[in-house]
């Protein structure tokens, strides 16, 4: 029998690395992983091609996915919506696909509350000093904005142990194969088996 796919959502420390983290795991792994794509109802940047790197709404669509129950989470960031479609990460499940969301920890813990299988990974550089020294290395932001963000660490660190685990990206190759073991643990979980072990049960009796 085809097994069903882990749920696995992904949260970290702006700077922490998460986004480098999910596209050496996809290229590495591709026949295993999805990565969900989010809805917005923020503008798409330079570069950003709808249905890639989101799925661009308007406010009016977003809100009717919302009263449809189209989508697993959402919240409102800056004055925009963003929110995880339903559909395609139940697809991608239902094939065998790990799915992989990287979002915010509000939306983190709704999914988890809706999917108690859910396995949440939290992704933090190994030590404060090293988010700054990174923050400061991307050099496209302003010392006001890094500030910010530091600040909004802080906060977010207090929902770390809400997590099942937490990934130190130090190494990136480590950290790459660290989490796919994680998740593939969690394939053979027994609550993630359910069906295969009635199966089991059910032959066995032929005998």
């Amino acid at each position: 029998m085809s097994r069903k796919g882990i749920l696995a959502v992904v949260s970290g420390f702006s700077g922490a690395g998460k986004g480098t983290l999910m596209k050496a795991l996809l290229s590495e792994h591709a026949d295993q992983y999805a990565l969900s794509i989010s809805a917005t109802t923020r503008g798409p940047r330079e570069g950003e091609v709808d249905g890639r790197e989101y799925f661009f709404k308007t406010k009016e669509q977003f809100e009717q996915m919302i009263e449809d129950g189209e989508l697993i989470e959402h919240a409102c960031y800056v004055g925009n919506y963003y929110g995880t479609p339903k559909s395609y990460v139940m697809e991608q499940l239902e094939a065998g696909k790990n799915v992989i969301l990287e979002i915010e920890i509000q939306g983190a813990l709704n999914v988890k509350k809706k999917f108690p299988d859910t396995l949440l990974l939290f992704v933090t550089p190994p030590s404060a000093q090293e988010l700054e020294h990174r923050l400061r290395g991307r050099g496209t932001e302003t010392d006001e904005v890094i500030r910010s963000r530091l600040k909004r660490a802080v906060e977010e660190a207090e929902f770390m142990d809400h997590y099942d685990y937490i990934l130190v990206n130090d190494d990136l190759e480590t950290c790459v194969q660290e989490m796919h073991e994680l998740i593939q643990a969690q394939r053979h979980k027994t609550s993630q088996n359910q069906e295969f072990i009635a199966e089991m049960k059910e032959d066995l009796k032929q005998f």
